[in-house]
């Protein structure tokens, strides 16, 4: 597999809290390769904003990584796929340099996110 490669996402103002991708993003991730296509729109980090002073949902420290995320979740059609998406956010947080304990939270509570999604969606 090719080297792990992940360069910053270039994006603009697209509405309020939201942003659209202007050139085409390929990312290279450990276990997965992709492109997020020029157009897609992303909120950045789905954070609650109660946790916004701590964790705010357009940092560039992890930016990149929440819109390779958003566009895998937007994608998902199954609990498969959330996984792998979940797995590509925590090893874009790791290549730009996250820490290893925000890696930890952001992919922790994403995933549990999912698991219910999934389990109420089943229903």
């Amino acid at each position: 597999m090719t080297k792990a490669e992940l360069k910053r996402v270039c994006v603009k103002p697209y509405d309020k809290d939201k942003f659209e991708v202007v050139l085409d993003y390929t990312f290279i991730l450990p276990s997965f390769n992709g492109v997020v296509p020029k157009g897609f729109k992303t909120d950045g980090a789905s954070i609650p904003r109660i946790f916004w002073s701590f964790f705010p949902p357009y940092r560039s420290e992890y930016f990149s990584a929440c819109v390779i995320h958003d566009y895998l979740c937007e994608r998902a059609n199954s609990r498969k796929d959330y996984k792998l998406a979940d797995q590509a956010l925590k090893e874009a947080m790791l290549l730009l340099g996250c820490s290893k304990f925000k890696c930890f939270v952001f992919y922790h509570a994403c995933n549990a996110f999912h698991f219910v999604k999934c389990l109420i969606k089943s229903k």
